[in-house]
């Protein structure tokens, strides 16, 4: 029961913080003002981590690498706690790959989050600068997608078929995931 609770919680932290970290890394690499609401939440979630992994790793081209290894680093946190929890149980050195795959579900998760929503807002207020903002995020997912399923009846099902492979990566992450930790 205990290591049910500490592992909500920590999921729950975690999950905030390396997403808000990723959000941030997606943000920049196409070039998101971050004079926003959003932007301001970011940075207010985040710099207390990425500002010194900045110094040590530096941007590359577009891409802001302390963002992913920041975010990389919370899963490792979260854990390397539960694996303390659980009283060492488990091969500790298995724990980086643990935290690699916790990350990619993380992104599934996310990215489903995110298609949903500019789903949801297309439909309802394709007009809001909610949805302007939420559709530059998930263009770059969207669009392999919108260039192989054809527009049927005038409705894009794209976002179908990317929620689609999303759930199928996630159950193979969960389950290599639970192979590694048990």
């Amino acid at each position: 029961m205990l290591f049910q609770m500490v592992s909500m919680v920590l999921d729950m932290v975690a999950g905030l913080i390396a997403g808000t970290c990723l959000l941030r890394f997606l943000m920049q690499w196409q070039r998101i003002s971050f004079h926003q609401p959003l932007g301001q939440f970011v940075f207010a979630v985040t710099d207390w981590l990425l500002l010194p992994l900045r110094r040590v790793i530096p941007a590359w081209s577009a891409w802001d690498l302390s963002s992913l290894v920041g975010a990389f680093l919370i899963k490792l946190v979260q854990y390397t706690l539960l694996w303390l929890v659980a009283g060492g149980q488990g091969a500790l050195g298995l724990l980086p790959l643990v935290s690699l795959v916790g990350l990619a579900q993380l992104v599934v998760s996310a990215l489903s989050a995110l298609v949903l929503v500019l789903a949801v807002l297309s439909w309802i207020n394709p007009g809001s600068p909610m949805y302007s903002l939420v559709a530059r995020l998930g263009q770059p997912f969207l669009r392999p997608f919108q260039r192989l399923v054809p527009l049927i009846g005038g409705v894009d099902l794209s976002p179908i078929a990317l929620l689609l492979v999303l759930q199928l990566l996630g159950m193979v992450f969960a389950r290599l995931q639970m192979s590694w930790m048990y």
